[in-house]
């Protein structure tokens, strides 16, 4: 599997070669992989920031405690969930749904109802958790599409939310930052290039039951 390969060569990149680019080319790539991931009945409920220009990132930069990633990667994709998905996003979605397979979207309609309550059910701050949860794996979809193109990926946390929310007007799109990852090609110079990657034994993560 050259995934796995892949996946050996890479690690969480802490500083980037200004000097080099990532191909728009693959950057459609990469942004093809995270729209196929994976999502809770498949409804995407996030948006992907791809953040190119220079004084965002530098406000940015300082709303991240002046961590270098932030200017010196090639680009940065800031995924960043919705607050509240309801009726109009399940049915959008089912409408979709239909038209992509050939359906009648009354078909679904059972399946739409249990969407909905379940959507219902939810405290606000429910819905927050479970909106941002579906970003990480749509991260982890990105560090391993980018890993296979040899590109170096950093994903980041450490950042003030709320200032980012600020910064990029999110809020009023109904969208809060969640996690970014910023993307470009290693410098010779981190200072974690040398290190092996640690990982616990296999037989330390499994366990069949």
């Amino acid at each position: 599997m050259k995934i796995i390969d892949s996946l050996k060569w890479r690690y969480a990149t802490k500083k980037f070669d200004t000097t080099k680019k990532v191909s728009s080319t693959n950057i459609e790539l990469l942004k093809e992989a995270v729209n196929l991931t994976a999502t809770s009945y498949g409804l995407q409920p996030y948006k992907v920031l791809i953040i190119e220009n220079p004084e965002i990132r530098e406000k940015l930069k300082a709303a991240s405690w002046g961590q270098p990633q932030l200017t010196d990667a090639y680009v940065l994709f800031l995924f960043c969930n919705y607050t509240n998905v309801g009726d109009k996003e399940v049915d959008n979605y089912l409408g979709l749904r239909a038209k992509i397979n050939n359906l009648d979207v009354s078909d679904s309609a059972d399946y739409g109802n249990m969407m909905k309550s379940h959507m219902a059910s939810m405290s606000p701050e429910q819905m927050k958790v479970w909106t941002s949860k579906q970003t990480y794996i749509a991260l982890g979809t990105l560090m391993a599409a980018a890993s296979e193109l040899g590109i170096d990926s950093g994903p980041m946390e450490g950042f003030d939310k709320e200032s980012f929310d600020k910064i990029l007007g999110l809020k009023e799109k109904g969208l809060t930052a969640s996690v970014m990852c910023a993307l470009g090609y290693r410098s010779q110079d981190d200072s974690f290039l040398a290190f092996k990657k640690v990982r616990k034994p296999l037989e330390d993560m499994y366990e069949i039951v």
